[in-house]
């Protein structure tokens, strides 16, 4: 999928939005998929590109984080932490399936699947242009914004 174009794709989103990939032309798109909503990873690294937004918003980058959580779970989320990006609701996978992000997984020593936390960096002509996947939070939203800003 690298280096090739990004089919479209909508989804409701917090804010009372859909975010639909197209309407972003023109501008980086920065997409995190997360596995759940108020989780202590899923915070920080949410936390952590809350942090950097302005940052993303000078080089004219959009953040979107998505997990299979419900609007109203990403609502509270969001609100909880005051992420000033908006939350996609991917209920039925679909979007996660374009990305290949649903994976077996072990919690608790039993077997599930879930979303791979990973990201996906996509060009002001809707090319996919970098991706990471299995990633660690730590430092990972400055990573991102260091690629975004060579682009």
């Amino acid at each position: 999928m690298l280096d090739t174009a990004v089919p479209d794709f909508s989804l409701p989103s917090t804010g009372d939005k859909t975010f639909t990939l197209s309407e972003q032309r023109g501008r980086i798109v920065v997409i995190y998929f997360y596995p759940k909503d108020s989780t202590p990873g899923c915070t920080t690294e949410g936390q952590n590109f809350r942090d950097l937004y302005e940052q993303f918003l000078a080089v004219d980058a959009v953040v979107l984080g998505i997990s299979r959580d419900s609007l109203k779970s990403h609502e509270n989320f969001k609100a909880k932490q005051s992420f000033p990006f908006e939350l996609g609701a991917d209920t039925d996978e679909a979007v996660c399936k374009l990305f290949g992000t649903i994976k077996d997984k072990v919690m608790y020593g039993k077997p599930c699947r879930g979303i791979e936390r990973s990201t996906f960096v996509i060009d002001r002509a809707g090319v996919l242009r970098r991706e990471w996947r299995g990633l660690k939070v730590a430092g990972h939203a400055q990573e991102v914004l260091d690629f975004v800003k060579s682009l």
